[in-house]
């Protein structure tokens, strides 16, 4: 099936500052200094061990249609801020730099880049809000998606929900980031046609309702959907005249792997009931799926307490990530290139030593002890350094020195691949399906403690010793340390 993308041209889909700043850039003679720029996060959503990366492919679209038409330029003529030169400058825009990033589907941490960007000042300033937008978003998703997949313990969980997304992108890219994490589909047909991923969907209640009575309804659509006949029970009474309905039409109709929603109601014990009049009427493969305002905290409660449900369909807990709606991703400047090519570290300083930011070009390592394969830290290097497998290993926490582990049988594996260079997209883009399976593989390389949805073990993101040095210098020279 060939691919097809929201693409659009989102040029103006920015801060209007960094268009002011640009425009600074561009008349002090800055605007082709490159710079460097890390996107990073510094809290999981709700508490958890990790988040997901997810909405690169958005990220890359973007770059790649990134230009100002005409009319752009005569909107921004309009505000009556901008040099000429400049408006023309703009005409011929385009990304020209380089462009590092996790693959989607990795799980990553605080603090370290997840995207860099090395560009022309201008250039690098100007890309900061579609990527923290983009990232932000579908990152949110398939980190809550996750949540609550790894709660069903295996039982397919759907997407379900596109009506209560924030707007139509919200639905169609919450969709794509939550079967990268793990939903088995979505209610969200457009998220298929468009990403690959599965739409799958029963019955509304008003197709019930708009039958004189709920055999009637039932046995219609069993008609017409043999092979797909999930039956929404709960339109009048799920245990007096749902599930019986349900079970005397697939009688009728030999229908043996049906199944019926319940979407309202105590669903574990309605679940329990349905259970054994499904198994009384010889119907064992009949499935229960079960909706309503689920998260992960109230699947595992169900599960817990014996509900028999085989698969989940969640909504706007998921779509919106209700308890925790926000994922806080951040774009900061690393450093600058002088006129002779040097890279020179630039730090953000803050009261908030959280807020402080780690300086210069870099990259990433995770650490895999080679017994278990297991992912046990990442380190953040300066760009240049390379790890020796052969030789131990000592990292240390940044903010606490002392606490020292020397690692001797380890792999290292580099986090950030090349997306763009020289404004050349040079990334082979896997499909959806891949993304997803690269997800499933990835996570099962972090350890259950570190997945614990309360108090999760705390991974460790450390900086090497150089990278450590060039920072404490650096608030050593700024009076702050």
């Amino acid at each position: 099936m060939q691919r097809q993308y929201l693409r659009e041209n989102h040029t103006l889909l920015c801060d209007f500052y960094e268009l002011t700043m640009a425009n600074g850039y561009f008349l002090q003679d800055m605007g082709d200094r490159i710079a460097y720029f890390d996107m990073f996060f510094r809290r999981v959503p709700d508490g958890g061990g990790f988040a997901i990366a997810a909405g690169l492919e958005q990220v890359i679209d973007y770059i790649e249609d990134l230009n100002f038409s005409g009319d752009d330029i005569d909107f921004l003529r309009g505000k009556g801020c901008f040099d000429e030169k400049f408006l023309e400058y703009l005409r011929e825009f385009r990304f020209t730099g380089d462009i590092y990033a996790v693959r989607e589907g990795t799980p990553i941490f605080p603090s370290e880049p997840i995207l860099t960007v090395k560009a022309p000042t201008i250039e690098a300033q100007f890309i900061e809000t579609f990527i923290l937008l983009t990232i932000n978003h579908q990152s949110l998703i398939a980190t809550k998606a996750n949540r609550i997949v790894r709660a069903a313990e295996g039982r397919p969980v759907n997407e379900f929900g596109s009506r209560r997304a924030q707007g139509a992108y919200g639905a169609i890219l919450g969709a794509r980031a939550a079967y990268i994490a793990g939903c088995t589909g979505t209610a969200c047909t457009i998220a298929e046609e468009r990403y690959g991923v599965p739409a799958v969907g029963t019955m509304a209640h008003s197709w019930v309702q708009m039958f004189d009575d709920e055999y009637t309804a039932f046995r219609t659509y069993s008609e017409m959907y043999p092979k797909a006949a999930i039956l929404l029970v709960d339109t009048y009474n799920v245990l007096k005249s749902g599930v019986p309905n349900a079970i005397k039409v697939f009688k009728e109709l030999g229908i043996t792997n049906g199944g019926i929603r319940i979407d309202s109601g105590d669903l574990t014990y309605l679940s329990g009931r349905a259970r054994e009049m499904l198994d009384a009427a010889g119907l064992t493969d009949c499935k229960i799926v079960a909706s309503n305002s689920l998260d992960e905290y109230l699947i595992r409660d169900l599960l817990q307490q014996g509900a028999k449900i085989d698969s989940f369909g969640v909504g706007e807990r998921l779509v919106t990530s209700k308890s925790d709606p926000v994922f806080g991703g951040v774009y900061k400047l690393a450093a600058v290139e002088d006129e002779e090519g040097n890279v020179i570290p630039k730090i953000k300083i803050s009261e908030n030593t959280s807020k402080i930011t780690n300086p210069h070009f870099k990259k990433v390592y995770r650490l895999y002890e080679n017994p278990t394969g297991k992912a046990i830290a990442d380190l953040i290097c300066l760009h240049d350094e390379t790890i020796d497998e052969s030789q131990p290993l000592t990292i240390f926490d940044p903010d606490y020195t002392w606490k020292r582990k020397t690692l001797t049988d380890f792999r290292a594996e580099e986090l950030l691949v090349p997306i763009f260079k020289d404004g050349k997209c040079v990334y082979d883009r896997p499909d959806t399906s891949q993304i997803r399976d690269y997800c499933r593989e990835q996570l099962a390389l972090q350890w259950d403690e570190v997945k614990r949805f309360e108090y999760p073990h705390n991974y460790y993101v450390d900086l090497s010793q150089k990278l450590w040095d060039i920072k404490y210098e650096l608030l050593c020279k700024s009076g702050n340390y």
